[in-house]
């Protein structure tokens, strides 16, 4: 499965609220050294019940808007 994510990083905490086109996620790391990719991937794991490595960025990797690959194992 692969869904449309925009990431706002810096958040105060952690959310996940859903969209017409996909997530909007509030990421509470900032954007630097990849930091904020790797919480989204930890949120992610937790919102769908899946481990971290069933998760993988497939585009986007330095943009807010990122589509992201969800294999359940």
């Amino acid at each position: 499965m692969q869904l449309l994510v925009r990431v706002v990083p810096n958040a105060k905490r952690a959310k996940v609220e859903e969209t017409e086109n996909g997530l909007k996620i509030w990421v509470d790391a900032p954007a630097v050294e990849g930091k904020a990719n790797k919480r989204l991937i930890e949120i992610l794991a937790k919102h769908f019940g899946v481990k971290k490595n069933a998760i993988r960025i497939v585009r986007g990797g330095k943009s807010r808007e990122k589509v992201v690959a969800i294999t359940p194992r």
